[in-house]
């Protein structure tokens, strides 16, 4: 699940509705780390559907839709459709066989080759780890009222960036020039909605990349299981450079469900 993150937020005209004196705002944060490192600890024990939607510059959009399964430590994307149309029979066959091929050469990896697949992907989820719970050191969180966001009454919080803000590692570099919204589950302290931006440039490499504002993202959250959340949609927009010159303006719409247990084995996979 690529939830590499960059922000935006934007909206306006929050309803403050009639209710109990809410909780204190550092409360609140506290709360939603706690829920985020449990569910995030949870997430690998699923698999789910992914549809993405991959634009760059002004090329034609690329929708492609997985089936993520977890394979001997690092998730598999079994590609089922394009442009929203199933596989041709010869095609599914073909998938079924790349992922019989993949689970043969796992199983025949030696120890160094397997550790360092599941390292690459503990990596990767770390990055974006360091992300989500950066967003509560970095900011400094201001309560806006009350809005209801798919059928979830929820706390409304305005973050920007904590003055003096040092970040402690390169994943959390461009948290210093971003600011957001988060729309927190009042009843559970989960994450319903998130939307920031990059507000001002911030250089990843030095000279060698660079984010700029317009860089954003969106991230929408939903129960899968008893208090178990996980993401269904996340949305990024990066205007970014490298080297001074060359740029990359992408749009990535990626759209995840069908949550389940990875109970559900493998060999019932390849028969699909």
């Amino acid at each position: 699940m690529g939830w590499g993150l960059f922000l935006f937020a934007g909206a306006a005209g929050i309803g403050v509705a009639a209710s109990l004196p809410a909780p204190d705002v550092q409360q609140i944060v506290q709360r939603s780390e706690q829920a985020i490192v449990e569910d995030w600890n949870q997430a690998p024990k699923y698999s789910y559907v992914e549809r993405d939607v991959e634009s760059k510059r002004d090329g034609q959009p690329t929708v492609k839709t997985y089936q993520v399964v977890m394979i001997d430590g690092s998730p598999y994307n079994r590609l089922i459709a394009i442009n929203d149309k199933p596989l041709s029979s010869a095609d599914q066959a073909q998938e079924v066989r790349k992922l019989q091929a993949e689970m043969r050469r796992r199983e025949q990896e030696s120890p160094r080759e397997r550790q360092k697949r599941i390292e690459k992907y503990q990596r990767e989820r770390h990055q974006d780890n360091a992300l989500l719970k950066g967003m509560v050191s970095a900011f400094d969180f201001r309560q806006m009222g009350e809005e209801t966001v798919n059928g979830r009454t929820c706390w409304v919080l305005d973050a920007t960036p904590k003055p003096g803000y040092a970040p402690s590692s390169r994943e959390t570099k461009v948290l210093a020039g971003m600011r957001g919204r988060l729309w927190i589950d009042e009843a559970s302290g989960q994450w319903v909605k998130v939307q920031a931006e990059v507000f001002q440039p911030v250089s990843l490499y030095g000279f060698i990349a660079k984010v700029h504002p317009g860089t954003s993202f969106t991230l929408e959250q939903e129960p899968v299981a008893p208090h178990l959340w996980l993401p269904k949609h996340f949305v990024t927009h990066v205007s970014a450079s490298a080297l001074g010159f060359i740029n990359e303006n992408s749009i990535d719409d990626e759209t995840y469900s069908n949550y389940k247990p990875m109970g559900e084995t493998l060999s019932e996979l390849i028969t699909r």
